[in-house]
């Protein structure tokens, strides 16, 4: 029989019940940002995956789930988020249905469990970018979403083709039961765009292709899919599921003969949505301007070959751009003049306007649909930076670069893989609390709130806090890194992880006591200027 299991419980539990978040199920989400890079395409030679949970909804808190060993026989119960309107006088109610079971495997690995876990102490990476895809796809017979599915690959797999590949088979036997989505997973020596929707109404299974990244190129997804022609012949490169041609077949969206294109098979409006290309454009326009791409193009290339090797404060920046310097910078339309006569954007503009300000202010924007909207937006939950290193072993390898709130206003916080413990503040989900100095997201949404009201000047003791921090904490990397390294060779493995564990925590405290901070002094000093 399906159980429900109300927020409450699923989410005060510590069972699977709350490693998963719960999001509307209703909405289509154009909310999160994956910007992957290749070994030799990056400075150090480290290959990378990134996301911004873009969700504004999204559990707020970071946990460890440990490795574990399961008897023979043991079952995995798996479950559907769901959500019920709002009635009048009462909130809306989210929850938890129970929808089966999967067996459990001989052992499970240690991960991160964000809203959607994102790092397994084997360097396994995943970021996400949710894309739609056609509705009719959509079934409500699998028992596996995107989180569970995110869950599933962290515990499980070790590499990133070994992820793709289980996730294919549990997909084709219990089947996928979300819309479209990209999971941008890697591992110490490869990253792979993998792109999924359903099977259509009624039916069990899904429907993938995956790609992977060339070593020396950039690639990104920014809710829209990007793969298109695919060479199941290169088995190096690409990978689908085994009705990837029949499915779109069957429906008229391809015919034999034609050029087959994926993403225009299986999720042609998310090409059409200019939040989604405009990024697109963005972060390759970043990172190889002398490609010189048009930012009103339908289609870029699946990746590019940056013009100079990508450093961590590149990957920094970009996620905290939002198109300043730009024709299309949200800001630009609110303008004053100042006392030179000259005509300047207002410090009261920011580019995170909601959708109203934007209509009010004429610009092309809103969170969702057709309209702008930037890299950096004030609806993150968290984003992260995801390091996997191959010429490093796996306990200090892995590394999960973690940001709350927007990232604009906010700073990553370096949190090894392998740690054993975070801070209580970053345990601790605000969605439970309500406002409270007990959950690190309100020290931040705190700060990015009160520094968009005054964008143009705020942004400056914003930069002021952050920007020396999060240049201490890269410069700090190499130092503890080489000390860890010397105890791994002295046979001083408990002492390396415990030495990760408290310096990880130490930069968790430290921002997070520095976003309260700022936020009381950007509050003093611009006392009476709202």
């Amino acid at each position: 029989m399906k159980k429900l299991i109300t927020l409450g419980f699923a989410l005060c539990s510590f069972s699977l019940v709350a490693q998963i978040d719960i999001r509307d199920m209703d909405a289509v989400g154009m909310e999160c940002t994956s910007v992957t890079v290749g070994k030799k395409a990056s400075i150090d030679g480290s290959v990378m995956t990134s996301h911004t949970d873009d969700s504004h909804r999204s559990r707020t808190n970071i946990l460890i789930t440990p490795a574990a060993d399961h008897v023979p026989g043991e079952m995995q119960k798996l479950y559907k988020r769901i959500y019920a309107p709002a009635e009048t006088g009462k909130p809306a109610k989210y929850g938890l249905v129970e929808v089966g079971e999967i067996p459990q495997v001989a052992h499970t690995y240690q991960y991160f469990n964000t809203a959607y876990p994102c790092m397994n102490e084997k360097q396994l990476a995943i970021g996400e970018s949710t894309f739609g895809g056609r509705p009719e796809l959509k079934s409500d017979k699998g028992f596996i979403d995107c989180q569970q599915l995110c869950q599933l690959m962290a515990a499980r797999c070790a590499t990133a083709r070994e992820a793709i590949k289980t996730a294919g088979e549990l997909l084709k036997t219990y089947g996928w039961n979300d819309g479209g989505e990209c999971l941008t997973v890697a591992d110490k020596n490869e990253v792979w765009h993998f792109e999924i929707v359903g099977p259509g109404k009624g039916k069990t299974g899904a429907v993938w292709a995956a790609q992977r990244v060339p070593d020396d190129h950039i690639s990104v997804n920014a809710n829209a899919s990007t793969i298109r022609e695919i060479d199941l012949k290169n088995k190096d490169c690409f990978m689908a599921s085994d009705n990837v041609y029949a499915v779109a077949e069957e429906h008229g969206w391809w015919k034999k003969g034609d050029p087959f294109r994926f993403a225009y098979a299986y999720a042609p409006e998310s090409r059409a949505m200019l939040a989604c290309r405009r990024r697109e454009w963005r972060v390759f326009d970043l990172v190889a301007p002398s490609l010189k791409l048009d930012p009103n193009s339908e289609n870029y290339p699946f990746s590019v070959k940056p013009d100079s090797l990508i450093t961590l404060p590149k990957m920094v920046s970009i996620f905290k751009d939002y198109y300043e310097g730009t024709e299309y910078d949200m800001r630009k339309t609110l303008t004053v003049t100042n006392d030179s006569g000259k005509t300047i954007i207002s410090p009261m503009a920011n580019p995170f306007m909601k959708s109203d300000e934007l209509k009010l202010h004429r610009i092309n924007g809103g969170w969702h649909g057709r309209g702008e909207r930037t890299i950096a937006v004030h609806f993150t939950v968290y984003a992260t930076i995801l390091q996997c290193r191959s010429w490093l072993p796996d306990i200090v390898g892995g590394l999960c670069w973690f940001d709350l709130d927007n990232v604009a206003s906010s700073v990553y916080v370096p949190f090894y893989a392998n740690i054993t413990d975070l801070p209580e503040t970053y345990k601790t989900n605000a969605r439970e609390t309500g406002f409270s100095r007990n959950a690190a997201w309100w020290a931040f949404n705190r700060l990015g709130t009160i520094a968009a009201q005054r964008w143009g000047d705020m942004r400056k003791v914003v930069d002021k806090a952050w920007n020396p921090m999060q240049q201490q904490f890269f410069d700090e990397q190499p130092v503890l890194e080489a000390r860890i390294l010397q105890l791994l060779k002295e046979g001083k493995t408990e002492q390396a992880v415990s030495t990760l564990t408290r310096y990880s925590n130490d930069c968790g405290t430290m921002a997070v006591e520095k976003a309260w901070k700022t936020g009381d002094l950007i509050w003093t000093i611009f006392d009476g200027m709202w």
